[in-house]
């Protein structure tokens, strides 16, 4: 009987702290609950104020206008000269002399180096001295064949000589003119040894010291010539946007193209759009352009990464609004237009050409009409608005102060934070 008891009363007492182990954790949400603060309390309900009402979101807008677009056509670019040749020489020889000095501007036909032209000298004066030989054999056989002829009209020669001898002087003189090519062809070589810039442009390094052995057949030659004014520059544009390149081309317009630096922001040089490519790439879907500078100050130097703005077209009294403000969906892009009664309205846009930080707009926005272009994120179609300067921290909405020690909390973060000037 004792032990029956004795197992009865710890099963109650077991069921006693089971109960009150569940009594504690109840009152310890309950409090919780009832210690939060109001502004978590005013995050969770949905941006309400503790009356019920609903919370304005503070966004920043910008108003719409009229203005002229500039449509440019961007493109990464390689500086190309118009003109680029290496100087080799054109007979073998010893280099004599060298007239040119790295980085030095040369203008076509300037003389750059010298050959040993004595060997080809020698050549000249025996070519000239074997067509001496052959001239005076020449004249020999003329005078034979007027004598043949005088003969044969006194029937004392067959008129077989005298057609031998009319043809050993046609021999005489073939072998003249054979001659005459040989002394042309070493007056050239002759002059070959003065070897001279075939393009007017800026000399690039010295490949050759004077002293060695040069030969045409070289494939490095002397050194290379670059011409770089004019100068142009080649870039892609993609396919789409051919038809109306064409079309300016084909009115006879000059479009207008400017070069800049790698970063986009020195303008280097301003020139005009000269070429189209006849294909277009399949890999990229891409077209090139060829743009030409005149390159006075010698800004643009060959194969010079530039980035390349052509001006397609300039759209007048057209309608802007931030970049910003646009906002895409599926159903295609979108703006939020702040209307009467600090609401906003989701309002569906056709975009135009866009540039920079603006974007032209042909429906859907009018101008002198606001559109929001920051604190996007929390908006809905017919949410209520609070206009605040943009990028500026939004404040609380119903502009309470925090309860709790909440203020102090505030100061004690405020000294802590990292400082900006």
């Amino acid at each position: 009987m004792r032990r029956g008891w004795t197992t009865a009363l710890a099963f109650l007492r077991s069921k006693r702290l089971w109960v009150l182990a569940t009594c504690i954790v109840v009152a310890g949400v309950y409090f919780s609950f009832l210690s939060a603060k109001p502004d978590d309390t005013l995050r969770r309900s949905g941006r309400t104020g503790a009356n019920g009402m609903s919370r304005p979101v503070p966004v920043a807008g910008e108003t719409a206008k009229i203005a002229d677009m500039h449509v440019y056509l961007n493109g990464l670019g390689t500086v190309t000269p118009l003109a680029m040749v290496t100087v080799k020489a054109r007979v073998d020889g010893q280099l004599m002399k060298v007239l040119f000095r790295e980085g030095q501007m040369v203008k076509a036909g300037e003389l750059m180096a010298e050959i040993d032209p004595r060997p080809y000298q020698a050549m000249l004066t025996q070519a000239q001295g074997q067509m001496a030989h052959d001239l005076a054999l020449l004249e020999n056989a003329k005078l034979d064949l007027g004598r043949y002829r005088m003969l044969l009209e006194q029937d004392s020669i067959a008129k077989q000589q005298v057609d031998t001898q009319a043809a050993l002087v046609r021999q005489y003189e073939g072998t003249v003119k054979m001659d005459q090519g040989q002394i042309d062809n070493a007056r050239l070589q002759l002059i070959y040894t003065r070897i001279t810039a075939p393009i007017g442009g800026s000399v690039g390094l010295r490949q050759v010291d004077p002293g060695n052995i040069i030969q045409a057949s070289d494939a490095t030659g002397l050194a290379v010539i670059t011409q770089l004014q004019p100068i142009t520059a080649v870039f892609p544009i993609a396919q789409d946007n051919l038809p109306a390149v064409l079309a300016k081309l084909q009115a006879g317009e000059k479009l207008v193209v400017d070069a800049y630096d790698r970063s986009g922001k020195t303008k280097l040089a301003v020139g005009t759009l000269s070429s189209v490519d006849n294909q277009i790439d399949l890999a990229t879907g891409t077209v090139k352009l060829k743009a030409q500078f005149s390159n006075d100050d010698k800004r643009l130097f060959p194969n010079q990464f530039v980035n390349v703005r052509m001006l397609l077209e300039i759209k007048r009294a057209v309608t802007i609004i931030p970049l910003a403000a646009i906002q895409r969906s599926a159903q295609g892009a979108f703006a939020y237009v702040i209307q009467s009664g600090d609401t906003v309205t989701m309002r569906p846009i056709k975009l135009g050409p866009i540039e920079g930080e603006l974007a032209a707009v042909d429906s859907g926005v009018v101008s002198g009409e606001q559109v929001v272009v920051d604190g996007l994120d929390k908006l809905r179609d017919g949410a209520k608005v609070e206009l605040a300067e943009k990028g500026a921290s939004p404040a609380p909405a119903d502009g309470a102060r925090p309860k709790h020690g909440g203020g102090r909390r505030r100061r004690e973060a405020d000294a802590t934070a990292p400082q900006t000037n």
